[in-house]
């Protein structure tokens, strides 16, 4: 895929933004975004040709084994809601990064970095509240210390010829803008890092008002259960997610019935 040549990417993409101007159903899905008192749910209908699927830092290895484990397990789901995504012609990036210097040559890395830029708003000055989790030695779960192991995208995630890959949030918002996209859902890891903090990501995303929606199911946390508040990993990652829903954006679940 990351081979092929750019006049059959362009071929490709003509094909799909002539098929994009046809009329699509939209597709309806509960989200849930507790409050105070307690939690809310409510179901919203999507159009897809007004939507977006971005990948955090779905990397093809981490310093901590626990996280490769979990992301390793993580991969699978992955595939058929990128493939369902494709079907309905949403928009799906690609963000590993730090590791933009292996898709230089990519057409999926290129046709990005050519796009025209749409000027970002003024952010919007928005409460930052302390996550729930203490990640502050690093949150893993395993004897391993910090090095930088990723060089690439997991292997066990394709990227379609239509798809792009950036990890710098001004081109990601630049597309956004340019296509018409109104949705941005997030899915990857970590909940408690990177999914909130990068530059494509939910906070400064939301902060150029750009609607965010966390898949609940396509993400994980860095956290260690030896930190507070000491529960379970999964608890952890749980207690962050409903830390993003009341503080951020709803969450949806990727997987539907």
């Amino acid at each position: 895929m990351i081979a092929m040549n750019r006049r059959a990417l362009l071929t490709i993409a003509a094909a799909r933004a002539v098929t994009a101007t046809a009329a699509r159903p939209g597709f309806e899905l509960p989200l849930r975004a507790p409050t105070e008192q307690g939690a809310t749910a409510s179901r919203e209908t999507f159009n897809p040709a007004e939507s977006a699927v971005i990948l955090c830092d779905m990397w093809d290895n981490y310093w901590c084994k626990g996280a490769v484990t979990r992301v390793n397990k993580l991969v699978p789901r992955f595939v058929p809601v990128l493939d369902a995504g494709r079907r309905a012609w949403f928009i799906i990036v690609h963000a590993p990064s730090d590791t933009m210097g292996f898709y230089a040559d990519a057409p999926q890395r290129r046709k990005m970095t050519e796009l025209a830029r749409a000027a970002a708003p003024e952010p919007r000055q928005l409460p930052d509240p302390a996550l729930p989790v203490d990640a502050s030695a690093g949150g893993c779960d395993t004897p391993d210390k910090f090095f930088r192991a990723w060089s690439r995208q997991h292997p066990g995630i394709a990227i379609d010829p239509a798809d792009f890959i950036s990890d710098k949030g001004e081109e990601v918002y630049s597309l956004l803008k340019l296509r018409g996209i109104r949705t941005l859902f997030v899915a990857g890891v970590h909940t408690n890092m990177c999914i909130p903090n990068r530059t494509f990501a939910i906070k400064q995303m939301t902060r150029w008002g750009v609607r965010c929606i966390l898949l609940r199911d396509l993400t994980d946390a860095m956290y260690d259960p030896a930190a507070a508040p000491y529960v379970s990993h999964d608890r952890g990652t749980e207690l962050v997610i409903e830390h993003i829903e009341r503080h951020w954006c709803p969450s949806a679940l990727a997987a539907r019935g």
